[in-house]
């Protein structure tokens, strides 16, 4: 199976190197895209900059936090089998509000307006908290800000018609957990894989993130 890896606003695409060495040791194949672009891209220039960056079929598009504004078109881009949401924020496909519109439901207090590519320490306590030394180190030299004024603007369209999973980190400092349970249900239809990790699983639990991804813990 296929599986692309999408990373969010502050990490690079290593920050998915833990869960991607672990689905090819699996027999996957997988692919981590780099959205970042000389300038920005309206959200079909995203999903069209994904696109050029795969070239296989149906693959599952999993998505983190701040990209979860981008997935829907992504996944439509690539023709996705699956959609995977870990510690995404879920569009208001119903309402049509922005991340913007909602950031203050949305995100945890302490987190908004923190930028954690330029201080470390503020990094380690609101992403990686949960990591032990080694991936501390390693989540740090992940960090990259990717955050083009769409993400926070773009109004949410119409629901995916592809089978979704999300994934909600029970210690996320960033994205509130309760929202996300919420948003899974009310948004989705489905209930949420909890898992006990900080914002940023693909590093503090890999081998996890792997298991829900490949099937072996639903």
């Amino acid at each position: 199976m296929d599986f692309v890896l999408v990373h969010g606003t502050t990490q690079s695409p290593a920050g998915w190197d833990r869960v991607a060495k672990l689905l090819a040791a699996a027999g996957h194949r997988t692919i981590a895209v780099d959205l970042l672009t000389p300038r920005e891209l309206p959200v079909e220039g995203y999903a069209q900059h994904a696109r050029d960056q795969y070239d296989g079929e149906r693959p599952v598009v999993v998505a983190h936090s701040g990209a979860g504004v981008l997935l829907p078109a992504i996944a439509e881009a690539l023709d996705a089998r699956a959609l995977v949401w870990v510690a995404a924020y879920i569009p208001d496909f119903a309402g049509g509000r922005s991340l913007r519109d909602e950031a203050r439901s949305v995100l945890e207090p302490d987190w908004i307006g923190v930028d954690p590519t330029a201080d470390p320490a503020k990094a380690s306590e609101f992403l990686f908290h949960d990591c032990d030394p080694e991936t501390e180190r390693l989540a740090l030299d992940s960090l990259r800000l990717f955050d083009p004024a769409v993400l926070a603007a773009h109004p949410a369209g119409a629901a995916p018609e592809i089978p979704s999973t999300v994934i909600v980190p029970t210690r996320d400092r960033t994205l509130r957990p309760d929202w996300l349970r919420r948003a899974a249900r009310e948004r989705l239809g489905v209930t949420a894989i909890e898992i006990d990790a900080g914002h940023c699983p693909q590093m503090s639990r890999p081998a996890e993130i792997c298991g829900i991804l490949t099937g072996s813990r639903r």
